[in-house]
């Protein structure tokens, strides 16, 4: 080492390391992020990844669980019998690089996460619609073929026309909405993902209400068990 141990040098040493770890971790997920996304877009570079992307992957960095477990396996002394070379500041080193980059990843990484958009693919976008609206399309011609099958001869046949008639109705807006270009493709997302969140505003008013039942004792734990269960996975369907 260079002799330096005073407190300001051993806080210089623990910037530095912190500092060419950040910088050997950027530099390891950009060139992954890149090699990744040139593969997929198959040579299209116009979707390089943004720096902010970048550090947001990269910044989490060291958590110290190895460093810290080889440090400590340094001996204490040597062969014969003289301590161990600045192993003692070989451990402050470690845990000075352990605490500042977690404390880095606690303060840095919201900041860096704030606003920050995932990167989309707009072919990979298309065929995720094109997917969705040939499903939808043969989930529409399904329905129709039961709906026939199941009102066939039946006196209140009217009952399982209107059932099939809004579950289609839900299909059709689904195609409608997914075929539509520019301005309105993206004003149809815009109006499902508000859709989305009422949904889910309205789901988690209905957990609280059932809650508020359940302390109550105006409902037992089974049926309260059962609705929120319910909920759970309409909230978990909205929320994805």
């Amino acid at each position: 080492m260079t002799g330096h141990h005073e407190p300001g040098w051993l806080a210089l040493y623990v910037v530095a390391i912190n500092a060419g770890l950040a910088v050997l971790r950027f530099a390891w997920v950009w060139v992954s992020l890149s090699f990744s996304l040139r593969e997929r877009k198959r040579g299209d570079r116009s979707g390089a990844p943004s720096w902010r992307l970048v550090a947001a992957m990269s910044w989490p960095g060291v958590r110290g669980a190895i460093t810290l477990a080889g440090v400590l396996t340094l001996p204490l002394v040597l062969n014969d019998g003289s301590p161990f070379p600045a192993r003692d500041l070989a451990i402050f080193l470690a845990m000075g690089v352990i605490v500042m980059s977690l404390l880095a990843a606690s303060i840095g990484l919201p900041l860096l996460l704030h606003g920050l958009q995932r990167e989309t693919n707009t072919a990979q976008r298309a065929e995720e619609e094109q997917a969705r609206a040939t499903a939808a399309e043969a989930a529409i011609a399904e329905v129709e073929r039961v709906q026939h099958e199941l009102s066939e001869g039946k006196p209140d046949a009217d009952i399982y026309v209107a059932a099939a008639a809004r579950i289609m109705d839900r299909y059709r807006a689904r195609i409608e909405a997914q075929s539509r270009a520019g301005e309105d493709a993206a004003l149809a997302r815009q109006v499902e993902a508000i859709e989305a969140r009422l949904r889910v505003a309205g789901l988690k008013a209905e957990r609280m209400t059932i809650y508020r039942l359940l302390r109550t004792r105006k409902i037992g734990s089974e049926t309260a068990r059962k609705l929120v269960r319910e909920l759970d996975l309409m909230e978990a369907r909205y929320e994805g």
